[in-house]
């Protein structure tokens, strides 16, 4: 195994190194978006574990035969036999290959029944398609590991950034050492992340009717983030939007992939929360301001702006956290956020810069929903800082 893997390692390394070096049991599934670390974590586990292994990646494969898998799979057998430890199969990308589900369902089985102690870790860098595949053939044979974007105190131990520097540039490793070349960053991230996986985790994998209105929805979702704004008024700012349907399917589309999402309004009926304007919300603030295209300097002298840019921030660290979030607002009360976690509900207010205010929304959240915790970030409540560095639920009712 090579030498040269970065040094800082994730917390899921631990718990995938463990796994791997059980006894085999069951596929594990290492998803999440792109350039989050997935690969990276995989062959550090490798290097961990210290079994013989193969890995293969369907990003090298020619239109994507599932025959591929099968040719790879014997050849991580032959590994396998060859010593009594057994041996780890890793195949990268795999959603790239049509139908790749029913085989690794079809060739795990066989060696079950024939006792070949070949274990298995497949990768994807959509949780929305590598899930579907999960969903439809492997119920009770994978466990999943799941990796979100990075947060402030990875990029600190990591990179050195500081709360203000997160909240601008965001949690990408890769472009982290691209700084404090700001333009080259911002190409960076915009090229090789953005448009990488609109264009190889989206439209080559899924049918999209409009791409050119799926780019739309993702830049007016970063120019709005954490903002409340309904498909009515998104439909007057994108050409050729077609209805509201399509809109809400593409914010679907590009949450699967790690980079927006639409946050349903809190409500005791699902019909209310899936009928109601979405909040708009990136995945990771490093989005709003390559879109956006203000200087660090700019950005941080606007009050406004860096008001958003923090509640975005606390939304994406909820969000990324797999947590059940939404948003709240009666008239003039509003509330950020509403978490439902293990049963019980925290609201959440944000408050940085401008964004300083009354707090009525908590009142009248309360006078109509029965809330466990009232939880402030900024100002006198938690800090920003504090918030970002802890866990996601961490203080949470």
């Amino acid at each position: 195994m090579s030498t040269s893997l970065p040094a800082f390692a994730r917390p899921q390394l631990t718990a995938l190194a463990d796994r791997l070096s059980e006894s085999r049991r069951f596929i594990q599934v290492v998803a999440g978006p792109r350039q989050v670390g997935k690969t990276t974590l995989v062959l550090q586990a490798l290097e961990r574990v210290g079994l013989a292994s193969r890995y293969a990646s369907a990003d090298d494969v020619i239109g994507q035969d599932r025959e591929w898998i099968a040719v790879e799979w014997d050849l991580a057998r032959a590994e396998a036999a060859s010593d009594s430890a057994g041996a780890i199969l890793v195949l990268d990308e795999v959603q790239k290959v049509t139908g790749w589900s029913e085989t690794v369902k079809r060739l795990w089985d066989e060696d079950s029944r024939r006792g070949i102690p070949l274990r298995v870790a497949v990768l994807g860098s959509s949780p929305l398609l590598v899930g579907r595949g999960l969903s439809e053939s492997l119920a009770g044979r994978f466990e999943t590991v799941r990796l979100s974007h990075w947060t402030l105190r990875e990029m600190r131990d990591a990179f050195g950034l500081e709360l203000d520097e997160y909240l601008f540039f965001g949690g990408y490793p890769g472009a982290a050492a691209l700084l404090p070349d700001e333009d080259r960053w911002r190409r960076y991230v915009l090229d090789a992340l953005v448009e990488t996986a609109v264009s190889r985790d989206i439209l080559f994998m899924t049918r999209v009717d409009k791409p050119a209105l799926l780019r739309q929805v993702f830049a007016l979702a970063c120019a709005y983030s954490a903002q409340v704004l309904s498909y009515t008024k998104m439909l007057g700012q994108l050409q050729d939007a077609g209805n509201t349907t399509t809109l809400a399917h593409y914010l679907n589309l590009l949450s699967g992939a790690g980079l927006v999402t639409g946050l349903p309004k809190f409500s005791g009926s699902e019909a209310r929360r899936r009928g109601s304007s979405p909040k708009l919300l990136a995945l990771n603030t490093g989005l709003v301001t390559a879109v956006a295209g203000h200087t660090f300097a700019e950005t941080r002298s606007d009050g406004e702006l860096w008001g958003r840019l923090t509640e975005t921030a606390v939304g994406a660290h909820l969000a990324n956290g797999e947590l059940d979030v939404s948003w709240w607002r009666e008239g003039p009360d509003e509330v950020d956020y509403v978490v439902r976690h293990s049963g019980k509900i925290t609201a959440i207010e944000v408050k940085s810069g401008s964004r300083a205010g009354t707090l009525s929304g908590f009142a009248a959240l309360a006078g109509r929903h029965s809330l466990d915790r009232r939880l402030l970030v900024g100002a006198d409540g938690v800090g920003v800082e504090e918030f970002l560095e802890s866990p996601p639920d961490a203080h949470l009712a």
